[in-house]
């Protein structure tokens, strides 16, 4: 999907929250995505009112050695009972942050982030 561009601004608790809940696992460079989440700005969306974003972070922030470019984290993300409804994506780019993808599997677009208690992270790179 292409992005729209927008203003930058810091990320939301929930984008951070989001992001963080996303990097919990561990895996490769985990740790040092972490210590750019403060660094962080949402530059863009994925459509007016879509919850996923792109980040780019900015100077003082560390960058990540040795990740490959792209997924770095999905997580299954589910409703209160247990039902599956969509999932979380973390993008990753030249050892840094990129975007937050939020796939829904229901038939309405998600106005927001799931909570991370809702996520359920599967894989990291």
């Amino acid at each position: 999907m292409s992005s729209t561009p927008i203003q930058p601004r810091p990320l939301t608790d929930l984008e951070s929250d989001v992001v963080t809940k996303m990097l919990s696992v561990g895996g490769a460079d985990a740790d040092e995505f972490r210590t750019q989440i403060p660094y962080s700005q949402v530059v863009a969306t994925w459509g007016v009112g879509s919850p996923s974003v792109d980040l780019a972070v900015g100077p003082g922030a560390a960058q990540a050695a040795g990740s490959a470019d792209g997924i770095f984290a999905n997580g299954a993300v589910t409703d209160r009972d247990g039902s599956p409804i969509g999932e979380i994506i973390l993008w990753v780019e030249n050892g840094w942050l990129s975007g937050i993808e939020y796939a829904w599997y229901t038939d309405e677009r998600p106005r927001a982030l799931p909570e991370p208690a809702q996520i359920e992270v599967l894989r990291t790179s």
